[in-house]
């Protein structure tokens, strides 16, 4: 059983910087998608990054293009993503999202598409 556990969210000022991690257990990751989503309240569920667990060769949204960085650490079998120049905009709950390969990484950015599994979420919230 494949579980995904988002952590690192909460308040930070416009600007400020934050790193969510995503905790990955229950099987071998070699050949699976990992990404980003993000929902605001009242608003659709956006995608915002991926990255190919064996090549680690990443898709970003173009929100989030040149502030933010996926990442993965092999031996943690931890995913990162890392959030810089924060806007109130970027305000949401983060999931964590696998799918099983193969798969092309910006695949999770076509709309509609449905990942094999989810996170709980971690709430990022950035103040003005």
């Amino acid at each position: 059983q494949v579980q995904l556990v988002e952590s690192g969210g909460g308040l930070v000022q416009a600007g400020g910087s934050l790193r969510l991690s995503c905790a990955a257990s229950g099987s071998t990751f070699g050949n699976y998608v990992m990404g980003w989503f993000r929902q605001a309240p009242g608003k659709e569920r956006d995608f915002v990054a991926s990255i190919r667990w064996s090549a680690g060769n990443s898709y970003y949204a173009d929100s989030v293009k040149g502030r933010f960085t996926i990442s993965r650490d092999n031996a943690k079998n931890t995913v990162y993503l890392q959030m810089n120049s924060l806007k109130p905009e970027d305000t949401a709950v983060y999931y964590c999202a696998a799918d099983r390969g193969p798969l092309f990484i910006g695949t999770m950015a076509t709309p509609g598409h449905e990942c094999d599994y989810w996170g709980q979420g971690t709430q990022v919230t950035v103040s003005a």
